[in-house]
């Protein structure tokens, strides 16, 4: 054991690192939290759990967070987003494949037969609410100038922005945002309406020889709208374990897919914007996705490839932020009201609901103006259950970034309870502890929520094994062995 005096350190993260160092029990620290996998804000949990004969009452084994060196219990936060913890986003995109993968290619309890049924790729984007600066494409495929006249680089922050901020309809695109998730709603009852007209029945016999399977997941542009990128599946009336009947295709579904983008229309009527119409805009892309060995133009791997990189991303890929905006005392309400019933300023805010004030905020104007159009459109009585304030930071998009209906394919919660299981096995042989039989054991646990993050000298020591990790995938993906 190495004794250092910690007072001649002035680094508060290393002191405390030589702190964990000294510690009898360090090692049982480093295997937590090279257990994490570099999580970057983990919860932190204390009490104790017990295992218990049930017929004696004996205690056959016990455990208390008091006896870890850090003094808690420290599991992942396990947040999707990879601007929050890459480590445990790049976790939930691994889950997000093989999910993907599964309902294209069988496996994960999905038979592999699936892969004849009849499947399509297909992206819906949001209309157009003025021109923005872009990178236009020639029939070639080369870049051409934009309408400003300018060869934009791909890195230019001119992208995505509009060319006249004056005439572009901010309101527009953050209603459009704000009814996405309602949008697809009513884009898959269309689409199983089209697919019943096409094959000659009502809904109601199609329904009992075919079952519309998806999953789908949201992409930021740059220009801060949100479209979604689907895999969607015809299958027999018990979902993927039964094959559509033959009269069932591609043709038929494609065809039905565009049928059902042109029929949506989300109506909003308000004194304050007019009536205003929403739609999925022109640009509609539906791509078979062939059966397996045949010369397809994307693969299943590809298409679950694309759907796990976009379901760890956020609004801030479009330049926004990733933390709500709106003050938490007072609820971005700006006030708060007393039992008799006087509203009183919140002094947190100043009275604005925002937690930092909008001039302030790091982003491009396009951005701000988005964002403070939310807030604008929040307040007013008849968008009061968009909650546009509180999803100001989304630029109105309030829905779920990943989504697929019930029988597309296994659930991220079977996947996580899979991996679980596995790495209770594999704690318990290394400690040596003979296995619980739930029959006859009894495990009872007490726990408590105590925060997050680590203390400085752990945080070091996660940073160290993220970057291990980080050079293990990339030699990986490299070639090497």
């Amino acid at each position: 054991m190495v004794t250092l005096d910690l007072r001649h350190v002035a680094s508060p993260a290393v002191r405390d690192l030589l702190h964990l160092v000294n510690h009898p029990a360090f090692d049982r620290a480093q295997q937590q939290i090279e257990r994490l996998g570099g999580c970057t804000e983990p919860v932190r949990l204390t009490g104790r759990t017990a295992t218990v004969d049930s017929a004696t009452g004996e205690v056959l084994r016990s455990y208390t967070s008091s006896a870890e060196p850090t003094g808690s219990l420290l599991t992942a936060c396990g947040n999707r987003r990879s601007s929050h913890c890459p480590a445990c986003s790049r976790l939930y995109a691994a889950d997000t494949y093989h999910l993907i993968r599964a309902g294209l290619s069988g496996g994960k309890n999905v038979p592999d037969t699936v892969r004849t049924h009849p499947r399509v790729f297909v992206t819906l984007t949001p209309p157009s609410f003025g021109p923005v600066h872009n990178r236009p494409t020639t029939p070639g495929g080369g870049i051409r100038p934009c309408r400003c006249r300018k060869l934009h680089e791909p890195t230019d922050t001119l992208l995505g922005t509009p060319l006249n901020p004056a005439t572009y309809d901010y309101t527009g695109a953050v209603l459009f945002n704000a009814h996405a998730g309602a949008l697809w709603a009513r884009f898959t009852t269309y689409l199983r309406r089209e697919i019943a007209a096409r094959l000659g029945m009502t809904q109601k016999a199609a329904h009992t020889v075919l079952r519309v399977s998806f999953a789908k997941v949201a992409e930021y542009q740059q220009r801060g709208l949100v479209h979604f990128h689907a895999v969607i599946r015809l299958d027999g009336p018990d979902g993927s374990s039964q094959p559509p009947p033959p009269y069932a295709t591609v043709a038929v579904l494609t065809d039905a897919v565009h049928a059902a983008a042109e029929r949506v229309r989300i109506t909003i009527e308000s004194d304050a914007v007019g009536e205003r119409e929403l739609a999925w805009g022109e640009q509609l892309d539906v791509r078979e996705i062939a059966a397996f060995g045949a010369d397809a133009e994307i693969t299943d791997q590809a298409v679950a490839a694309y759907v796990a990189k976009y379901a760890t991303k956020s609004a801030d890929a479009s330049g926004t932020l990733d933390r709500s905006l709106f003050c938490r005392p007072c609820q971005g309400r700006g006030a708060t009201v007393l039992p008799h019933g006087t509203p009183l300023p919140c002094t947190a805010c100043d009275g604005t609901g925002q937690a930092r004030p909008l001039p302030r905020l790091a982003v491009a104007r396009h951005v701000r103006q988005m964002i403070r159009t939310c807030w604008e459109l929040g307040r007013l009585p008849e968008f009061a259950d968009l909650k546009l304030w509180k999803w100001a930071h989304m630029l109105g998009f309030r829905g779920h970034f990943s989504t697929k209906s019930r029988r597309y394919s296994t659930t991220l919660g079977a996947l996580r309870d899979a991996r679980r299981a596995w790495r209770t096995e594999q704690a318990r042989a290394h400690a040596g502890l003979p296995a619980s039989d739930s029959d006859t054991t009894l495990v009872v646990g007490h726990w408590a929520y105590l925060g997050t993050g680590y203390s400085p000298g752990a945080a070091l020591l996660a940073a160290a094994v993220w970057h291990r990790r980080e050079l293990a995938r990339q030699f990986a993906a490299e070639g090497g062995c």
